[in-house]
């Protein structure tokens, strides 16, 4: 028996929330390709914060094309020297990179056999690599689907406490066009998950 078969069903309203994590992962790892900029013009959203926010995202992404993009994405995350932005836990939570927030988040990935990429260079504190982080434990990429219980565990050790803060920043930061509503869709999906995490009983 492979370990998928093993796993409890997932319910249609959490492959939903992996999906976005995963989503913005894959978004904010890289600059976004054609076929990655024609899926995200695709999205449909209802009337709620998220919904709008996911509308105009799909508005910004039909009239942004990939070499765009990826100098939109160099400027603020790479630049010279430095980017406009810095991604990552232990600079938002210390001001310093490579801080306790790194060191935090590394004890927690072992404990639940999650291990960094051969081919990934980066601290494992950026928001894309927690975004993944997020994805793996609610579908059980990690060998065994995450509880409610671990889920909200980890998103207020290591993500609810700086996130909306980034994806604020990246809405007004002046080289973003496409990452405003990235941010704007990161920000209001953080604004449901901690109210569901904190209306949940430990």
């Amino acid at each position: 028996m492979n370990v998928a078969a093993a796993l409890p069903e997932i319910s249609q309203e959490d492959r939903l929330r992996a999906d976005l994590y995963n989503y913005l992962g894959l978004i904010l790892v890289g600059p976004p390709d054609q076929m990655l900029l024609d899926q995200t013009a695709g999205l449909s959203g209802d009337d709620t914060p998220l919904g709008q926010a996911i509308q105009g995202l799909a508005r910004v992404a039909k009239v942004t094309k990939p070499k765009a993009v990826q100098t939109e994405y160099n400027a603020l995350f790479i630049g010279l020297g430095r980017g406009e932005i810095l991604p990552y836990a232990s600079y938002y939570l210390t001001g310093f990179l490579n801080e306790k927030p790194l060191a935090n988040l590394r004890n927690t990935m072992a404990n639940f056999g999650m291990t960094r990429a051969e081919n990934v260079f980066e601290p494992e504190d950026n928001i894309a690599s927690l975004m993944e982080m997020m994805a793996g434990m609610i579908v059980g990429r990690f060998g065994r689907v995450a509880s409610i219980d671990e889920q909200k565990q980890f998103f207020n050790a290591h993500i609810g406490n700086w996130a909306t803060h980034y994806f604020a920043d990246l809405q007004a930061a002046k080289s973003s066009v496409l990452y405003a509503s990235v941010g704007a869709v990161g920000a209001a999906f953080m604004d449901i998950e901690r109210e569901a995490f904190r209306m949940t009983a430990s």
